[in-house]
């Protein structure tokens, strides 16, 4: 018992870990979250996330297929937990214990220009093996991405 007592407590306390990336973004906040939930089109510009199903609803199971790395892509559900427009979209899933994750895309006003930040913490046993080098790569090319796209379609 004592053993699974320990093993809890390194899980809690060892097996987190977290990554963030943020950018400017010439736009206001509403222009980003419409890129944001254009999932549609997310095959014309998005370089990591393609939303195989569900849809971006508070509550709603979504299914993704991630790209970490050209030779590196992941199928994962997620939960979209929270959705306030203009300022956050919050998703959660993975495996208790193994692999959790809680992703965020938080949009901050900057007078006329947004910026924002993709903020992802892991917990479970599997972090102790893991490296999140990858996927902070891939959310630095989210995010430009997210910038290109939004400012591209503000010029139109």
């Amino acid at each position: 018992m004592r053993f699974l007592y320990f093993i809890g407590l390194l899980v809690v306390f060892a097996g987190c870990k977290s990554v963030e990336t943020s950018i400017i973004v010439k736009a206001k906040p509403k222009d980003v979250w419409k890129t944001l939930l254009e999932t549609d089109r997310y095959n014309e510009w998005n370089p990591v996330m393609e939303l195989l199903e569900g849809e971006l609803i508070e509550g709603n199971k979504v299914k993704y297929n991630v790209t970490e790395t050209e030779s590196k892509q992941t199928q994962i559900g997620a939960r979209v937990k929270k959705v306030i427009k203009n300022k956050e979209l919050n998703q959660t899933g993975g495996i208790p214990l193994v692999l959790r994750f809680n992703h965020k895309y938080l949009l901050k006003p900057e007078g006329n220009e947004t910026k924002i930040t993709i903020r992802e913490k892991y917990s479970g046993f599997y972090v102790l093996f893991w490296s999140s080098k990858d996927i902070k790569k891939a959310y630095e090319r989210l995010n430009l991405a997210i910038k290109q796209r939004t400012e591209s379609l503000k010029v139109k």
